[in-house]
């Protein structure tokens, strides 16, 4: 919202240093955003008189000139032709700026002196909206005499100040002079000098000339109009001109550059109609026609709806009601009496219009924040009494106002106490009427309580909250003392699940895994792509608003994502890469769904490059390890979408709880990668209820150990954890660690056999082992092993 300063000193005399202003109004919620100086460009330019001229002896062209600037003449040779003995002429004097950084010196013309130039409008950025002629060829004359020597800014009105502040949704009464004014009122503790126009009504009655319906109150609550007779169409004085573009407007004529005018004043916008433009002279607000045509003023032919609020003559529309009017009903130098509207329209009707019709203007960005309705009649006043003002138009008398819904006047119960608790101050209750009363609220206080009548136009004043703001904006945020809440909740801490959550991260990124976070939503394609068969059992959590088909379920499984990433790496030259992501699935309970989904947490994990299958394996046994998990144990399985012979299940005790292994090539062959890829996808909620970060101390062994190694044949399809698991519960508690080292299949063994070795380490806690003890649990392991897994012992 520009606002120019000599327009808000109508309504409240600022009396303090530009920078105080502009901190002050800040500090008080107005934000500035930026200060302009019209003319700051231009020094040095004075008004001047043509005393004598004649011309140039050694030119043509040039004329030599004696000019008056008041109090002395100076000399100035010129080329323009369009100057006379007498003129009131711009002078720019030596070392003058003017617009464009342009500086002008005292010099020499074909040999006589030029002690600085007329000025051409173009020369001080005027335009023929600024000021008459002053796009005119040649030096730009004044339209009457001025004071010989007066500053050239301050005849042309250029020497006003423009303050740009941010208004905020919330705050449309701000979207006008006068609310800006009424808000510096009260910051600077200066009286407001509110409008109360003074209208000279002709004879003739406006009952008599026109009539308003309102078919719908809900979308225009109240809406009211004066007629303007003996309407002159003309130019606007140049006040209002140069306040009219100083705020953002461009002035088009007398007529329209009221309606403009009332608007940036009261924050009210308005129209004039061409009453003869209105076939049955009347108005009636109604819903357009679907599939209505409508040309606005801008010359475009609009379709309409029926959702659609429109001012029609009774007949037509003839304007957009809050965003337009319509080329058939605008004023034109024929116009000879105008029909004022001025009207209050629901606030989301015109912000549907607007965007349905692709057509945002001065008028709806108001309309679609929620204009007070009581700015109704005052607009209608103010804009006949500047109508007198301007001798552009005589008003009949009276008003047609059709206020169908009144708002209630919102009253807000609260008490000091409550709002000081908000702010933490200590804020009596007569400093906060008085920090209520300036900006037009009615406060009763009783005791600490206060009742607090909430004026119309602040519609954004509904709790005591909102009061609390207002207090605190005018007493001064920093005056407020920060202070520490009080509370008795202790201080927030992880829980034990979002401890091991933190430390399984920590854990995989320290293997060297990077973390990824995907999207929720997939696709049949996605779940296809990854090798996922989509039988009875799949029930999948569809999406009504999906934004697309590869985002119409919510993913069962984390690998259709975790290979988007991957593959993604390996398209873009990655050569090597690992990541991990922990995340829910969604698994529906029935088809339809009718309860709220299953939703597990996955941890997945996902590698390629230097890496096989038994590096996901190390992986993943880093996680167990970290939790202190046991009993876990990996089986050979067939998966979907995996590598048969390269894949296995992993299990806890007798639950499987994820899956891991390399991916199929057919899937590989679906995203368009050479590389292996590899796949993890664990339970991560039986990670978190089973893990534990507590560790229990262990002193170091007093006794020595003994080492043994021991070799055997075994079918090939025995498992290396059921040999194990045979050697541990045959030795016993004596067994520190069985490891295996060798794995041998050739000629030396027979066909369908393979060789294993395993090195055991014996100790006890309470002795030294003897080597008849050891040798003892040796033969009863082999014993063990060849009646449990068919072992035989290699010689």
């Amino acid at each position: 919202m520009k606002v120019p300063l000599s327009w808000l000193k109508d309504f409240v005399d600022i009396d303090v240093p530009l920078e105080d202003f502009v901190d002050r109004m800040t500090m008080s919620g107005s934000k500035v955003e930026a200060v302009e100086q019209l003319g700051g460009e231009i020094n040095n330019v004075v008004v001047g008189r043509i005393i004598e001229r004649h011309k140039h002896p050694n030119a043509d062209r040039l004329q030599v000139c004696q000019v008056d600037i008041g109090g002395s003449t100076v000399q100035i040779v010129t080329a323009a032709d369009n100057i006379e003995t007498g003129d009131y002429i711009p002078v720019a004097l030596h070392g003058a700026d003017l617009v464009g950084g342009v500086k002008i010196k005292r010099g020499k013309l074909r040999g006589e002196v030029s002690e600085g130039m007329m000025c051409s409008g173009k020369e001080l950025g005027l335009t023929e909206e600024d000021y008459p002629g002053a796009e005119t060829h040649g030096i730009l004359i004044l339209d009457k005499p001025y004071e010989l020597g007066a500053d050239i800014k301050k005849v042309l009105g250029l020497e006003e100040t423009v303050v740009d502040f941010e208004i905020t949704p919330n705050r449309p009464d701000c979207l006008s002079i006068m609310g800006i004014g009424r808000e510096a009122a009260a910051t600077f503790k200066k009286p407001f000098n509110a409008l109360d126009p003074i209208v000279k009504e002709g004879p003739e009655m406006v009952e008599a000339a026109a009539s308003i319906t309102v078919e719908c109150p809900q979308l225009c609550p109240r809406y009211a109009t004066r007629i303007i007779t003996n309407v002159k169409i003309g130019p606007s004085p140049k006040w209002m001109r140069d306040r009219l573009k100083a705020a953002g407007i461009r002035p088009i004529n007398n007529v329209v550059d009221i309606t403009n005018y009332v608007m940036l004043e009261c924050g009210q916008p308005m129209h004039a109609f061409d009453l003869n433009s209105l076939k049955q002279r009347r108005i009636v607000v109604r819903t357009a026609h679907d599939g209505e045509l409508f040309e606005t003023l801008d010359g475009v032919q609009r379709r309409l709806d029926g959702d659609m609020l429109v001012i029609t003559d009774g007949m037509n529309p003839v304007a957009v009601a809050g965003v337009m009017g319509g080329a058939n009903s605008e004023i034109s130098d024929d116009t000879h009496t105008v029909l004022l509207e001025s009207a209050n329209f629901n606030k989301v009707s015109v912000r549907n219009t607007s965007r349905k019709l692709g057509l945002r203007t001065e008028a709806s960005s108001r309309f679609e924040k929620g204009l007070d309705p009581e700015l109704v009649a005052l607009a209608l006043d103010r804009a006949a009494e500047l109508f007198n003002m301007l001798g552009a138009g005589t008003p009949m008398q009276g008003v047609i106002d059709v206020y169908s819904i009144k708002p209630e006047q919102r009253v807000i119960q609260t008490d000091v106490e409550s709002i000081n608790a908000l702010l933490g101050t200590t804020i009596s209750a007569d400093e906060m009427r008085a920090m209520l009363l300036p900006l037009a609220f009615e406060v009763e206080c009783h005791d600490s309580r206060m009742s607090v009548k909430v004026p119309s136009f602040r519609q954004d004043v509904v709790e005591m909250a909102d009061l609390a703001e207002e207090v605190a904006r005018f007493y001064g945020y920093d005056r407020i003392k920060p202070t520490l809440m009080k509370s008795g909740i202790s201080v927030g801490r992880r829980n034990i699940r979002q401890q091991l959550m933190e430390y399984i991260k920590d854990v995989l990124t320290a293997c060297g895994l990077y973390e990824v976070n995907t999207y929720s939503f997939t696709g049949y394609r996605q779940l296809k792509q990854a090798g996922i068969k989509m039988d009875e059992s799949f029930k999948p959590v569809t999406i009504k608003n999906a934004l697309g088909e590869d985002q119409s379920l919510m993913r069962p499984t984390l690998i259709p994502s975790m290979l988007e990433v991957l593959a993604r790496n390996i398209n873009r030259g990655v050569d090597s890469f690992g990541v991990f992501e922990a995340a829910p699935v969604f698994l529906a309970n029935e088809l339809p769904p009718i309860t709220l989904p299953q939703q597990p947490m996955r941890l997945a994990v996902g590698l390629y490059g230097n890496v096989d299958f038994f590096t996901l394996k190390g992986i993943i046994e880093a996680v167990l390890e970290a939790l202190a998990i046991k009993g876990i144990y990996f089986s050979p399985t067939q998966r979907d979408g995996f590598h048969p012979g390269r894949t296995a299940e992993v299990a806890f005790d007798t639950t499987v709880v994820g899956v891991m292994g390399e991916v199929h090539p057919d899937v590989l062959d679906s995203f368009d990668v050479e590389k292996r890829i590899y796949i993890a996808e664990l339970d991560l909620d039986m990670l978190l209820d089973n893990g534990t970060l507590d560790r229990t101390y262990v002193a170091l062994p007093k006794f020595p150990a003994v080492q043994r190694d021991i070799a055997i044949m075994v079918p090939k399809h025995v498992l290396a954890r059921d040999i194990e698991n045979v050697i541990k519960k045959s030795g016993g508690k004596l067994i520190e660690d069985v490891k295996l080292f060798d794995v041998y299949e050739g000629s030396q063994i027979p066909e369908g056999y393979k060789s294993v070795a395993y090195s055991i380490v014996y100790r006890a806690s309470d002795r030294t082992l003897t080597d008849q003890e050891v040798d003892k649990l040796q033969e009863r392991i082999i014993r063990a092993l060849g009646e449990q897994v068919g072992a035989q012992l290699r010689g």
